[in-house]
């Protein structure tokens, strides 16, 4: 039995044999490996959590970000989200979580240079790039070439070595863009543009995604803010499931770009980084402001979903949300206003006012409004995951960082409850009985 202080301790009394353990309570959490002392012989090999979707499961300690979704707040370091939007800038924001302090006027122009200067890419990744089919999908390719830059930079090895990791952060950030444009520009069929170091970051990226003939490309100011802002809003966002994907490819000890590619692997899932481009699809089948009570009466029939509501974490409006939408309508000033705006207005209002939305606590998310952003600004809905992951990176690097220098982590490798079949005898081919598979149980297709 574990000795611990009064009070910093859970009892627990395994009913099969009667005893009981006092298991130490720090930061709120106990230590699942604290849970093997509990047996009921000497050879089992002691208690399990099992928790499906890790949903109150604590997986690091960590410095970053932090998230209270009962009271809608998010804070990067410390600094409230809306304060980070409304008065940094996207690099600024980048240099927070990388560095875990605010740069003084000196430290943000050197970082800065840094960014810019990095955002070039090798000659060959253009060839790497024409080996994608015509029609290939943009978050495809930036999977792809992400994870080919860490053939290109050797180094990138040495993740010990904290000025190896230093270089790599900076040409993550700088070349996260370009390659994100080229990986549109490809599926689109148009000539690739170089990066303009006279730019701002997201002035850079809007000029790679969208110069035609023009000698100078000169982004819409209000667009080139709008899209900062975005960024800021998805620069980080606690241990979700493109972030854990980056810790648990990079608890190997592999190189950030084969992490990152991880990370932007797993933001492709329609679940994750294509959530606005779920909300874009449900207001277009919507159609207009006089079919929405049609609509929510489904939804409350269940044959259908409100997308872009409600989220794991947060049960109240997401702080993120009422950002996104002030920025959405000094967009549509710009681009002239959406139909859909409209439509998603009145389902906005319905939700926060019916009883059946409230009592779930279907509140509107960060991706409810930045589909109809992009899409106003010109991005087509195959790139919205890319443009997702480019806000990401900084906050996957700072995890990936921060869990390269933490001496508690392990490589991950979670536990499973066997519930497959006891041992057997091999049989010979010759001798089995016909149709032995159960093809319900285990999902056999016949051929």
């Amino acid at each position: 039995m574990a000795v611990t202080k009064p009070g910093n301790s859970l009892t627990v009394t395994d009913n099969r044999t009667g005893q009981s353990f006092d298991l130490p309570i720090e930061h709120g959490a106990i230590r699942t490996v604290d849970l093997r002392q509990i047996k009921i012989s000497s050879d089992d090999f002691g208690l399990l959590g099992y928790d499906p979707g890790y949903l109150n499961t604590a997986s690091c300690k960590s410095n970053i970000t932090y998230i209270d979704g009962d009271k809608g707040i998010l804070r990067y370091r410390g600094y409230p989200i809306d304060q980070l939007a409304e008065k940094s800038t996207f690099l600024e924001t980048a240099y927070l979580l990388i560095k875990g302090e605010l740069p003084d006027k000196e430290r943000l122009a050197v970082w800065t240079y840094n960014i810019r200067h990095n955002t070039l890419t090798h000659a060959n990744m253009t060839k790497f790039l024409d080996g994608f089919r015509y029609d290939a999908h943009p978050m495809g390719i930036l999977v792809g070439t992400i994870g080919a830059l860490s053939t290109f930079y050797a180094d990138a090895k040495d993740i010990a070595d904290e000025e190896s990791r230093k270089l790599q952060v900076r040409r993550l950030i700088g070349k996260i863009p370009t390659l994100a444009a080229m990986s549109y520009r490809h599926s689109m069929g148009f000539p690739y543009v170089l990066p303009d170091d006279e730019l701002s970051y997201t002035g850079n990226f809007l000029s790679m995604m969208f110069k035609m003939t023009e000698m100078h490309y000169k982004p819409n100011p209000v667009l080139e803010h709008a899209l900062d802002v975005l960024f800021i809003l998805h620069a980080d966002h606690e241990q979700n499931c493109s972030t854990s994907a980056v810790r648990a490819v990079g608890s190997s000890g592999v190189d950030p770009y084969s992490a990152i590619a991880a990370g932007c692997a797993a933001l492709y899932g329609p679940l994750h980084g294509g959530a606005n481009e779920a909300v874009i699809h449900m207001l277009k089948k919507i159609g207009s402001l006089d079919k929405v009570p049609d609509f929510i009466k489904s939804v409350k029939d269940g044959e259908g979903r409100l997308m872009g509501f409600g989220h794991r974490v947060y049960k109240n409006y997401d702080p993120r949300a009422k950002i996104i939408k002030e920025i959405a309508f000094q967009v549509f000033e710009e681009t002239g206003r959406s139909p859909m705006l409209d439509i998603a207005l009145e389902l906005e209002r319905i939700a926060l006012e019916d009883d059946y939305f409230v009592k779930r606590k279907l509140y509107p998310n960060v991706d409810f409004y930045s589909g109809l952003i992009y899409q106003a600004m010109g991005f087509p809905l195959e790139m919205f995951p890319v443009l997702f992951a480019i806000g990401r990176v900084p906050g996957w690097l700072s995890q990936w960082i921060e869990q390269v220098k933490d001496q508690e982590q392990k490589i991950s490798r979670p536990r499973q409850i066997y519930l497959g079949e006891d041992e057997r005898p091999y049989v010979p081919i010759e001798t089995r009985p016909k149709n032995r598979v159960d093809e319900q149980k285990f999902g056999v297709c016949r051929l």
